[in-house]
């Protein structure tokens, strides 16, 4: 058996700096490694780096030093459109403010997430109901966001991030703005999804949601290190 067929991605030595004055270094030579259906936790104050770890991983941003590969791929090449492309195939995105288009119902938001994905426009419709049934929420597919409760919000959105069949699941906060009942459900979900086979990388200020992941890290000053 290769080991390295199941590793998903890999961080190392990756820092992030932004200019000055004074410069800013965000992320601090970290190192990474996260397999196939992995399911991983990082937590750390505000201003800890948690969201430039975020955008890293989510190819919205580069590293000013280190090496980011995904899927074996160095992602240092590859030009803008070939990173969204790469982004839309491999990674979904959960996020706590939702970014459901408040104009197009919840079937439409879950169906225009598979267009940076390639998926045929044939198919769209077919892979956006079965997303939302994964999450309970067919009943709800002809309704506006701005009609749906939090929870249901979240759970529209969690539909959107998996429809297009990515690898990798990052979700950002994802129980900020909900209640402690709704965050279990939403908690609940994330799981199911990742024994379900998705890789999941959850960034929490929420003990309880890090301590649902088998593999936990903590961030602070930029530092990222494991949680044993």
């Amino acid at each position: 058996m290769n080991p390295e067929a199941d590793v998903l991605l890999r961080l190392e030595g990756v820092s992030r700096s932004f200019p000055g004055p004074p410069e800013v270094l965000a992320l601090r030579d970290a190192d990474l490694t996260v397999v196939r259906g992995d399911y991983v936790s990082i937590m750390g104050p505000s201003g800890s780096g948690k969201s430039t770890m975020l955008n890293m991983l989510g190819l919205l941003d580069r590293p000013t030093v280190g090496r980011y590969s995904l899927a074996g791929q160095d992602t240092a090449p590859l030009k803008d459109r070939d990173r969204t492309r790469l982004r839309g195939r491999m990674i979904g995105f959960v996020f706590q403010s939702f970014h459901l288009l408040a104009r197009r119902s919840v079937l439409d938001n879950v169906m225009l997430s598979m267009i940076y994905g390639g998926v045929p426009k044939a198919q769209r419709r077919q892979r956006a109901w079965g997303a939302l049934e994964q999450v309970s929420m067919t009943h709800r597919a002809a309704f506006y966001p701005g009609t749906l409760s939090g929870g249901e919000r979240q759970r529209a959105a969690i539909a959107r991030a998996v429809a297009s069949e990515p690898e990798l699941l990052l979700a950002d906060e994802p129980t900020g703005n909900l209640d402690s009942g709704t965050s279990g459900e939403v908690l609940e979900m994330l799981e199911g999804l990742n024994q379900a086979g998705l890789a999941v990388i959850v960034v929490t200020h929420d003990p309880e949601i890090a301590a649902a992941a088998r593999r936990r890290f903590q961030m602070r000053d930029g530092r990222l290190k494991e949680v044993l």
